[in-house]
């Protein structure tokens, strides 16, 4: 007697094919199929499933006594005032980090910049340009991201592509993709090159319209003739998810309908310290483009395309704006009113709390795609973090962070961690050890550190 056995597909498996004539790519998920009887490990190695990280940013901060309860002590139990609400059903997936400082060994606190490069490269900057070492993601990214497709894939869905907060140095620093649209070409796109034309470039609204899944039709209809009915569930929502990309897109490219009483009035004179910068997006613009990009990152991740991403969602100066007013998020933390009944200023805190919603939405992202027995969330370790704890005052001793996720059980999570003073680097290299790299200090001269948070580790 004879027994055909059904042969699994290789991890790296890519389904290709082309959409008028521009190649289209999808590299495999985890399926059940890869992985030991437990969901835990690669069945054809042994080796777990890897643990990827990512960077989440913000501009601006906090409202101080508006956004988490001050704590003395390290503990567990995180308590979200009205800002952070939509983290509140998240706190078991997250820690919080508080009260720890940046000192600057008497270099000036350069305004909306000083803040996010000591946090991320263990450095204060000397000017409001240097970046004096690499940012943290791309440390974890040598260690961890080579044999991806991508190093890093950095994305801002506020429309500022220079506002990355990802750099080898000053003159080395990434631009982040802006576009959704060319984000999604980017990642489904196969870097076709036409040898009869030098400058071909690919056309994402192809891609779009057509569907790159139209692309991969008989090649997903003998993969699913390998896999058993869990895997085939899996991976009809993932190319349910593509299409639902798809046709965000396509919405948005979109013209809207004529409206003869529609005129567009001239530009207000810039005037102020913004004059150079532009005037940024409406918000409810950036909360959609982060909602695509998120999905896309996500989708990035779990098909191993890379091991690491960074999301912005506002710049540093946070030029967000509401429908019809040109005060940017930023002008409003400080030319707005402060309302002494409520305790703070109503419209920026508006802003922060908008914020707080889009990091909820990364979060069920991220945690909304299964992965082995858990969800990818269980794998990632999410560091987001701003670039100032007030930005009325723009101090920077105390700046928010959190931790997302818990890096394949390496992290507790659910823990509201007190800083009492010390420097903001603790978090970053608990991160970088706990990601495998081999540190055993990290920072410069003040900001110089070799205590890890043991408080959070397994």
């Amino acid at each position: 007697m004879t027994f055909h056995i059904r042969r699994a597909p290789p991890r790296r498996s890519v389904l290709r094919g082309a959409v008028n004539g521009i190649a289209v790519g999808f590299t495999l998920p985890f399926l059940d199929c890869f992985l030991t009887d437990n969901g835990t490990a690669e069945a054809a190695t042994g080796r777990p499933l890897p643990v990827r990280f990512g960077t989440w940013y913000w501009g601006l901060g906090h409202t101080p006594n508006h956004a988490v309860k001050t704590k003395n002590q390290t503990g567990e139990g995180i308590e979200f005032l009205t800002e952070c609400e939509p983290l509140k059903k998240h706190m078991h997936r997250l820690n919080h980090y508080s009260g720890f400082n940046m000192p600057l060994d008497g270099r000036s606190n350069y305004t909306h910049f000083t803040g996010w490069v000591a946090s991320r490269t263990g450095s204060a900057p000397g000017s409001n340009f240097e970046i004096p070492a690499p940012t943290i993601d791309l440390l974890i990214a040598d260690q961890i991201g080579t044999r991806q497709r991508f190093l890093t894939i950095d994305a801002s869905s506020c429309g500022i592509a220079r506002e990355n907060y990802s750099a080898r140095s000053t003159n080395n620093r990434a631009a982040a993709e802006i576009s959704p649209l060319n984000l999604y070409a980017r990642l489904f796109g196969a870097e076709f090159v036409d040898p009869n034309m030098a400058d071909f470039k690919p056309d994402p609204q192809v891609l779009v319209r057509k569907s790159v899944l139209t692309a991969f039709n008989d090649q997903s209809k003998a993969l699913a003739t390998k896999i058993g009915s869990a895997d085939k569930a899996r991976l009809d929502e993932y190319f349910t998810s593509i299409r639902q990309i798809e046709q965000q897109l396509d919405l948005q490219m979109q013209q809207p309908e004529p409206n003869m009483a529609c005129s567009v009035p001239a530009s207000p004179a810039p005037d102020g310290a913004e004059q150079n910068m532009p005037m940024g997006l409406e918000v409810e613009t950036v909360v959609t483009n982060h909602k695509i990009m998120s999905k896309m990152l996500a989708m990035a991740v779990a098909c191993n395309q890379t091991n690491v991403v960074n999301m912005v969602f506002s710049d540093n100066f946070s030029h967000m704006r509401r429908p019809g007013q040109t005060y940017t998020h930023h002008l409003l933390t400080h030319e707005e009113t402060w309302d002494k009944d409520l305790g703070y200023q109503p419209v920026a805190f508006w802003f922060n709390c908008r914020t707080m919603q889009a990091l909820a939405t990364y979060i069920e992202t991220f945690d909304a795609i299964k992965e082995g027995n858990g969800t990818l969330l269980d794998n990632m370790l999410i560091y987001a973090v701003t670039e100032t704890n007030y930005a009325r005052v723009h101090s920077i001793d105390g700046v928010p962070a959190y931790t997302i996720g818990t890096a394949g059980g390496r992290l507790k999570t659910g823990m509201h961690v007190v800083g009492n003073g010390d420097p903001i680097t603790r978090i970053g290299l608990t991160l970088m050890q706990t990601m495998g790299l081999s540190l055993d200090k990290w920072g410069t001269k003040s900001l110089q550190t070799s205590k890890p948070i043991s408080e959070i580790l397994v």
